[in-house]
């Protein structure tokens, strides 16, 4: 099956994009493949996104961030714009690829459970442990899950967490949540995120890559012959609030420029959005789709309000991914204004 996919580790601070440059290849390579075997764009956004996973490097899975009291708590979700249906787990602590998790949890949505029980959509620590046991994903120590990377960042703040008390809390991150968005020349669409969440964050917390229409969204406009997909990444509370990704989608698939949806999406729903009215930075990021069925004509699209913003894409037909290292222009303020950019690709 013809495809694209396009991966990202995060919208942050990043300063070093050489590790990232690595692991957004494999990822791409890895999804690719997929399609080209007969895989389908859910089976490619899968696979890549555990690629981005298993990389101590990134903040998902093994590199995870650690909460306040050093302990891994996952986020993952992923959605197919054909059927609609969306699966998410959160505070996931010893399942090695959230991200399997969520997608199974998203393709059981049409079977009622035993009894008539309505499947669920999004479960929560050892809930979602067990279930992920279950139906025979692959359980670890929970103590597997922490990166030698990650405890080194928790012992730094933790020990010096007074000096850092006036820097907002992003900024302490190079990267943030990652993602996958992928789609086949039928126009079948996927979007997924995975994150370890904010450094130091309160056990238990919620973040945008577990929550239903800000971590990721995805449309298959079968009338229109349009499809449309995102993830994001940036300070979940903010994607939250304004149900971001959901936002970006609805307006990107019945635009008329997708560049110029991109910004005014930004512009109208993020930054003057009367959620985050008293806001002064705004940290958020987004990967995106746009693809045409009846032309086989698509449009990739990122936007990022951080200093950089590190991804990699690739087509069935090309035989290498190509790798972004977006950064924010000089003239602009880290949180404030967004940068977009694009790219064609034809299926």
């Amino acid at each position: 099956m013809q495809g694209f996919i396009a991966v990202h580790t995060g919208a942050g601070n990043c300063i070093d994009e050489t590790q990232y440059k690595e692991v957004c290849k494999d990822a791409c390579i890895r999804g690719v493949n997929a399609l080209c075997s007969g895989g389908s764009a859910m089976d490619a956004c899968e696979l890549a996104i555990k690629i981005l996973e298993n990389s101590s490097a990134t903040n998902a899975g093994l590199g995870s961030n650690l909460t306040w009291d050093r302990q891994v708590e996952c986020d993952a979700c992923i959605m197919d714009g054909k059927s609609l249906h969306f699966g998410a787990c959160t505070n996931v602590s010893n399942v090695k690829n959230p991200i399997s998790l969520a997608r199974q949890i998203c393709e059981r949505q049409s079977k009622l459970l035993t009894f008539g029980r309505i499947p669920p959509m999004i479960l929560a620590g050892e809930g979602a442990s067990s279930y992920a046991k279950e139906i025979g994903l692959q359980i670890v120590p929970k103590e597997q899950m922490i990166s030698s990377k990650a405890a080194k960042s928790y012992d730094h703040y933790k020990r010096n967490i007074k000096s850092y008390e006036e820097i907002n809390q992003t900024k302490l991150s190079p990267l943030d949540t990652v993602g996958a968005v992928c789609v086949d020349a039928n126009g079948s669409i996927v979007a997924g995120c995975s994150s370890g969440g904010l450094l130091l964050k309160l056990s238990g917390r919620v973040g945008q890559a577990a929550t239903y229409g800000a971590g990721c969204w995805a449309v298959m406009d079968e009338s229109s012959s349009m499809s449309a997909a995102t993830c994001t990444t940036g300070n979940g509370e903010y994607l939250m609030k304004t149900l971001f990704a959901r936002e970006l989608v609805e307006d990107l698939i019945s635009c008329d420029c997708p560049i110029t949806s991109q910004h005014e999406t930004y512009k109208g729903k993020l930054f003057n959005s009367p959620f985050l009215s008293k806001k002064t930075e705004i940290h958020a990021g987004s990967l995106s789709i746009l693809y045409n069925t009846s032309t086989g004509d698509g449009d990739l699209l990122w936007a990022h309000t951080t200093n950089s913003m590190c991804l990699g894409f690739q087509s069935t037909k090309n035989k290498r991914p190509k790798f972004v290292f977006s950064k924010l222009p000089a003239n602009l303020s880290y949180g404030t204004k967004s940068v977009v950019s694009g790219h064609n690709f034809r299926l």
